[in-house]
């Protein structure tokens, strides 16, 4: 037996694991006390990542589909070989818009992507549907509003705020917050802080609140306009904090002072005295943050939703401060900035053919890729660590139009049921098979980065995805497989030079062969990487990305206790990131420096948005939504034992085997339901049976959910709701197309009636 540091993959904050292996295995999982933010903090979901790492479902081979649906066994020379040319034949055809990335990427799974991309320029197409464009982008959009660019991103000082404000999470189950169950502790224990949960259902983060206001289902917009609207017309916003570093405060201020508090409160269902008590306690708080996560950002009004929390912490000046919201730093560009009123080096952005979608962040919504399929001329599609079948709004559309593409290829480590569909299966190595690093690492003031070396050799054939994107780059005839002349000079260059010479040779090999810029990855990985210690070639792609970062935060990275000039101190900062199995801190940031980040020119935040000035105004005339179906679905509720679809083997969970419907009492006395039965939820589109779990931390009138059920394992049929035959691609955001996943209309029917009345 043997130890070594790792992370966990489940969630954005990538805790530090130490972990014992013996035979090929986990034997014993805890926290890593030298990781340099978690500091040993461990849920129970990392503690059970064996059943991860080694289950029955893995790949081992290529495989390619029979004309029958069945799949063969072929080798990763025939399966690229192959892939290769009908891909070339596809982009000659029918060019860049015939094809589509989707996924790339995932929780603590972000070294491939890097490499994945390069798909993109050798297809000639800027089509990447992303599972952050089904849950972020509306506030990807409003920060380029705010900030100036999207690529601009707040995060939460959760840790050191006298008053907290967490909107549409459960930071108990889902964390997102720095080892969040502590957190929560350390706030409830100390009676000179607050926190306030603003949710529909009685979480378990709801039960450790000071208030707590229930809404109704999909009415966030008017309670947060509420709280706002209390905060202006009492005075209570900060003069000096938005005469110093905003701008169109003063429209922004006339909306405000004639909305409606009481009627929307009303709207909202939550005690009006306790709505003035959350307004007066955070503006008036010497420290306040906002933390907000998919109960705002997949409901309805959800880009205005992403304004209104950001003018909570703005409006209040709690931001740009410790105890605030402030905007971060990235090692890993995990965004772009395609803001629809400009060009992008001097071109128009690229918009989908059938919905004329913009891109958002430079991610397209998944909602829209069945149409664009069907309808848009899409040809071809790429899948990487992504199951849309089963993750992605309408499961039925998905299946009709994966179904109709020339060319489907999926990349994963299990036959997903995505992969069923494709046209090859490429097995990738698991995440403690590879060398591995996740782009969530969103702190401030302190930043810092973990590179994870492999713990197991690959399963079976299995390979890393940069081996496998840097092979099928050479199958389809765009670089070399060797590059003799800088793999020399990467060999026998000395460290101390900061790798100067080999990266003079490098900008001179793609000066000479321009087209080799889109590949440079690869390129990196087959000569720099080669040189690396530890087999670590995948590693590669980070010194420049190091080098990158070293130069606009060069201060903050020598508060960090890095030295050196321009290239020395970024080749100090990637030997740090290679040998410091633990994390290491990457930037230590002044609050200041918040400021420098911002993009507007004027170095303002720019508070008048035309667009959610005028949403902020029909709020008015906004009728009460209207279905003839009596209950809202929150589809995809976090619980103790659900986690993202990497999680197949059921034995993982310890309880809630069936990922239980909850519905308030009085719901199931009215339609004479028992605890445990199995019932029939139908929304417009499909229907799923399910097992009823009666719980009052619902409110009356609705019921949940949980998401990472309804898979296969080891053929059988799905385990547990599988909720996207529910959802509808159609039931979204108008602009951004985020799905109103929080917001379903349902039927609950119970199961004899729905069979007869199917029968008949």
């Amino acid at each position: 037996m043997h130890t070594e540091k790792t992370a966990c993959i489940l969630c954005s904050r990538v805790c530090g694991l130490t972990v014992d292996i013996e035979d090929g295995k986990f034997v014993k999982i805890k926290g890593d006390d030298e990781h340099p933010i978690s500091k040993g903090y461990i849920c129970q979901k990392a503690a059970r990542l064996e059943h991860y790492q080694n289950h029955d479902d893995r790949l081992k081979h290529p495989l390619k589909r029979q004309a029958d649906g069945s799949f063969t066994q072929v080798t990763w020379d025939q399966a690229l070989s192959e892939i290769a040319e009908k891909l070339n034949t596809i982009n000659k055809e029918s060019g860049g818009d015939a094809f589509a990335l989707v996924g790339g990427g995932g929780q603590g799974n972000h070294v491939g992507v890097l490499y994945g991309q390069q798909l993109l320029g050798a297809m000639g197409s800027r089509f990447v549907y992303s599972s952050l464009a089904q849950e972020k982008t509306p506030d990807f959009w409003v920060n380029g509003r705010l900030f100036g660019e999207q690529t601009c991103h707040t995060t939460e000082d959760i840790e050191h705020a006298d008053y907290v404000l967490f909107i549409g999470c459960n930071p108990f189950q889902s964390h997102g917050i720095p080892n969040a169950r502590d957190t929560l502790k350390a706030i409830k224990k100390d009676s000179n802080r607050t926190m306030v949960l603003v949710d529909p259902r009685k979480s378990e983060t709801a039960k450790q609140a000071d208030i707590h206001l229930q809404l109704r289902p999909g009415t966030d917009a008017f309670l947060l306009s509420a709280i706002l609207a209390i905060i202006v017309r009492e005075d209570l916003h900060d003069r000096d904090f938005l005469a110093k570093h905003c701008t169109g405060f003063e429209e922004l201020k006339k909306e405000l002072l004639t909305l409606p508090i009481e009627e929307y409160v009303h709207r909202a269902d939550v005690p009006l005295e306790d709505v003035y008590r959350v307004a007066r306690g955070f503006a008036t708080a010497k420290t306040a943050c906002v933390r907000i996560d998919l109960g705002l950002q997949q409901t309805l009004h959800c880009t205005l939703n992403a304004y209104l929390e950001k003018l909570l912490y703005l409006v209040t000046g709690n931001f740009g401060k410790k105890g605030g919201n402030n905007l971060h730093t990235y090692l890993i560009p995990l965004l772009g900035n395609t803001d629809e009123r400009k060009t992008v080096k001097g071109k128009k952005l690229k918009l989908t053919a059938h919905h004329k979608m913009i891109p958002i962040a430079g991610l397209y919504p998944p909602n829209i890729l069945p149409d664009e399929i069907e309808h848009g001329g899409i040809r071809a599609a790429w899948v990487d660590s992504s199951n849309p079948l089963m993750t992605a709004a309408d499961t039925a559309a998905y299946e009709r139009a994966f179904n109709k593409l020339d060319l489907l290829v999926v990349v994963d480590i299990a036959l997903t049921e995505t992969a069923r569909l494709a046209h090859y299966v490429l097995p990738a190595a698991s995440q403690f098979e590879k060398w591995e690093a996740s782009g969530f690492t969103l702190e401030f003031p302190n930043n810092f980065f973990q590179l994870r070396k492999p713990l197991f050799e690959p399963h079976g054939e299995s390979l890393p995805e940069p081996e496998i994107y840097t092979r099928l780059m050479v199958k389809m005839g765009l670089i070399p497989d060797r590059f003799p002349v800088l793999e020399r000079i990467a060999k026998l260059e000395p460290k101390a030079t900061g790798h100067q010479l080999f990266l003079a040779s490098f900008a001179a090999a793609l000066s000479l062969k321009k087209s080799w810029m889109r590949y440079g990855a690869s390129i990196l990985y087959r000569t720099l990487g080669r040189a690396l210690p530890d087999k670590a070639a995948a590693a590669a792609i980070f010194f420049p990305l190091a080098l990158e970062y070293a130069a606009k935060y060069r201060e903050a990275v020598l508060r960090a206790g890095f030295e050196g000039n321009r290239f020395t101190l970024a080749a100090s900062l990637f030997r740090a990131i290679l040998s410091r199995n633990s994390g290491t801190i990457i930037s230590e940031h002044e609050f200041e420096d918040v400021w420098t980040l911002i993009k507007n020119k004027d170095g303002l935040i720019h508070l008048h948005i035309d667009e959610m000035l005028a949403d902020l105004k029909d709020l008015r005339v906004e009728a009460q939504p209207f279905t003839d179906h009596p209950f809202i679905l929150m589809a995809g509720e976090r619980r103790s034992y659900n986690a993202n679809q990497i999680f197949r083997d059921p034995d993982w969970r310890k309880v809630d085997k069936d990922g239980a419907m909850r519905m308030h009492p009085s719901d199931a006395q009215t339609l004479n339901i028992t605890h445990g039965e199995r019932v029939i939820c139908k929304s417009l589109i499909g229907q799923i049976e399910v097992t009823v779990e009666i719980d009052d931390s619902v409110r009356s009138g609705m019921v949940t959910l949980p998401h990472g059920y309804g898979m296969r394992f080891k053929n059988s049929d799905p385990i547990g709701p599988q909720l996207n035959i529910l959802t509808s691609g159609d039931h979204c955001d108008p602009f951004t197309k985020t799905p109103y996943h929080k917001h379903v209309p349902v039927n609950i029917i119970k199961t004899n009636t729905a069979l007869s009345r199917a029968t008949a």
